[in-house]
């Protein structure tokens, strides 16, 4: 069983639908840390009450990206991480991440990419007025939503739609596609 790190920057309703895959046996993988850069991210809360060891920091604190980056892979390594799930997280991953996780670090992002890379990705799609937008895992990469697309799950728009009807059908299908994403991951992986 792999032993993975979430991170994220805010709710965390990805990381609670992670936790919830494990405990119903959906998702077979251990997490051993929580990470966020955001001291009063909701997702804390959900981490301390599966009591989930959890980092948390700010990143001026640090004087880089890269010493920020250093102090939570050790508490990767203390903690065992094989895999890195992104579930929300809303810094771009440096370097310092990507060479010692290279292959081994997703992310859920709620458009169906290339399209709507970025912030805001469900508003991005309702003000642009298509017909269709989704869901996509991917392996993350130095660019911003550009690594490998795992899997992709698309989601037709109604013509009366709402910004927030549409970003409620995006949670469910994401909630849904990325455990069952990562324990095919996870499992393929040995």
């Amino acid at each position: 069983m792999k032993n993975i790190a979430v991170f994220a920057s805010g709710n965390g309703s990805n990381f609670q639908a992670i936790i919830e895959a494990i405990q119903s046996g959906q998702l077979n993988a251990n997490i051993q840390l929580f990470v966020s850069d955001k001291k009063k991210a909701y997702a804390i809360e959900r981490a301390k009450k599966a009591n989930i060891p959890h980092f948390v920091f700010t990143a001026k604190e640090y004087e880089s990206k890269a010493a920020y980056e250093e102090a939570i892979l050790e508490h990767l390594h203390e903690h065992n991480i094989d895999f890195i799930v992104l579930a929300g997280y809303m810094r771009l991953i440096g370097e310092t991440l990507l060479r010692h996780y290279e292959g081994k670090i997703v992310n859920i992002h709620p458009s169906l990419l290339p399209a709507f890379p970025g912030k805001d990705a469900i508003g991005q799609a309702f003000d642009a007025r298509v017909k269709v937008s989704g869901v996509t895992v991917h392996f993350v990469d130095a660019g911003m939503d550009t690594g490998p697309i795992i899997a992709q799950k698309a989601i037709e728009i109604s013509d009366d739609e709402s910004r927030e009807s549409l970003q409620a059908k995006i949670h469910q299908v994401e909630h849904e596609l990325y455990p069952a994403v990562l324990q095919k991951l996870l499992s393929s992986r040995g």
